[in-house]
């Protein structure tokens, strides 16, 4: 049996064979080694983060306004304004257009704009101030319309 053991010991017995460990580090940040690409990526991985935070609440603002817009009242009342506006300009066309008139001119105010016509011979003048100040003037020649 002693034999046994001694010949199982001598077949079992290899040498070993060792090399020097090499320890580095994975990470640009501790070994050095492509540092500065490490941190670009990590600075723009931050930027598109923020840029698409930035980008959702737009959106969300947006969908939001959109919405308010969209509402019965909301549309109720922008026809309403839009047939009010048209028959003011209605009134004031057939005023400056009509034959005969008497009535040189008027102004009247709408949302801080002033509104002013004339009718001087063959030309009417149409001129409105913004708020602001800025003055927009339109002149017609009535004496080249037919009707």
């Amino acid at each position: 049996m002693r034999i046994c053991k001694v010949v199982a010991i001598l077949l079992t017995a290899t040498t070993s064979q060792a090399s020097e460990l090499n320890f580095k580090f994975k990470s640009p940040a501790f070994s050095g080694e492509g540092y500065s690409s490490h941190v670009l990526t990590i600075d723009n991985q931050e930027q598109t983060r923020k840029q698409k935070l930035i980008d959702e609440k737009k959106a969300e603002a947006a969908k939001a306004a959109a919405d308010a817009k969209n509402t019965n009242l909301a549309r109720f009342l922008n026809n309403l304004e839009s047939r009010v506006y048209a028959t003011i300009s209605q009134k004031i066309a057939e005023e400056l257009f009509k034959s005969g008139s008497s009535n040189s001119g008027g102004s009247f105010d709408v949302a801080g704009n002033n509104v002013q016509w004339s009718s001087v011979g063959n030309d009417i003048t149409l001129r409105i101030t913004d708020s602001a100040g800025a003055v927009t003037e339109i002149v017609v020649p009535t004496g080249s319309l037919a009707w």
